[in-house]
């Protein structure tokens, strides 16, 4: 009896624990859902009276629902467009975390490394260039075995931050893409198949033979894919990297509200298709309980999650960039 007693007793007081504990909702990007796991589950060891739900829909899907307040925060590796901040209800703020690179992955026997420019690139996915052993890539790999096979491409199907990476570069190296597709977290794409998320594409790449997709790094390197060295715009094939991402923020112009670009930077070691990652929190917090947690987790994010970049392949931000970000921490209100 003594013994169901305490066994009683110590559900009664662990039911009560998990109904106490809060639980903050965000939704968004899938590009940086792997380092974002690692942080709630750590700071769930920080602090256990707070848990973190994140559902990684895309950017597109987290600009929509933090806009109509369905979600506690977003998360958008493109920046929102002024039209878009202008339909928030309240001033939206623009937090960025981590850098990483977008990178080209592709389905080949033998896996083999391959170089491309960002022409090339562009051409590929305009449909321009339609099998694999076309000169414009055998050119620029020379010594490699490169079949003659149908060129599959994959796109993201939702509404994707990597894509607004990845579109941002193809406009940055190709008139006719930047004047007949652009940039966006969706665009209308001229030829392929599409996958959800960056494991979506993923997953379509290594079952598709003759595939070629973007996925951010940390999904090329699960999924144990091949990825391409980009051509930058100092004219050196650059690996994409931890290093070379990093060579590729040192030299982006960081604007007040956080809102910038990091594509084809200039730099010789730079990687030339990357970006940052923000999430989108709202300056006065409707919720003053979830407001204090949230500005506590960032305050954490900042001191101590981005100290674990490195090891899921993001590239941290500098330090006076984390400084700043600080900064705008402390003017959100609860």
């Amino acid at each position: 009896m003594k013994k169901l007693l305490i066994a009683g007793l110590t559900g009664l007081i662990a039911f009560t624990s998990a109904s106490a504990q809060m639980l903050i909702n965000g939704a968004g990007a899938t590009f940086p859902q792997p380092i974002y796991s690692k942080w709630f589950d750590e700071y769930a060891k920080v602090d256990p009276s707070v848990r973190f739900n994140y559902q990684g829909i895309g950017s597109g899907g987290g600009q929509k629902q933090i806009l109509s307040e369905t979600v506690d925060f977003g998360a958008s590796d493109g920046p929102m467009s002024d039209e878009n901040l202008a339909k928030a209800p309240r001033k939206l703020l623009h937090i960025p975390t981590v850098a990483g690179a977008v990178v080209v992955s592709y389905n080949l026997p033998g896996n083999p490394t391959l170089k491309f420019d960002g022409a090339t690139l562009a051409n590929i996915f305009l449909g321009k260039i339609r099998k694999w052993s076309d000169p414009a890539i055998v050119s620029q790999n020379p010594g490699v075995s490169i079949p003659d096979q149908d060129i599959l491409v994959v796109h993201r199907s939702d509404g994707s931050g990597t894509s607004y990476i990845f579109t941002d570069y193809l406009s940055s190296v190709s008139s006719e893409w930047s004047k007949s597709v652009g940039k966006n977290t969706s665009v209308n794409w001229p030829v392929g198949l599409g996958g959800k998320g960056n494991a979506g594409v993923a997953g379509q790449v290594k079952q598709s033979p003759g595939a070629i997709g973007y996925v951010e790094l940390a999904y090329a390197t699960q999924n144990k894919l091949p990825y391409a060295l980009m051509k930058n715009s100092a004219g050196n094939y650059i690996t994409p990297s931890l290093d070379s991402v990093t060579e590729a923020l040192a030299t982006a112009t960081i604007p007040d509200d956080f809102r910038f670009s990091m594509v084809n930077p200039p730099g010789e070691k730079a990687y030339p298709i990357a970006g940052t990652t923000w999430l989108l929190v709202y300056q006065e917090q409707k919720d003053s309980a979830k407001g204090a947690k949230l500005v506590q987790f960032l305050k954490w994010a900042y001191n101590e999650g981005e100290k674990m970049a490195t090891t899921l392949d993001y590239s941290p931000l500098p330090a006076n960039v984390q400084q700043r970000v600080l900064q705008r921490v402390s003017e959100i209100k609860y």
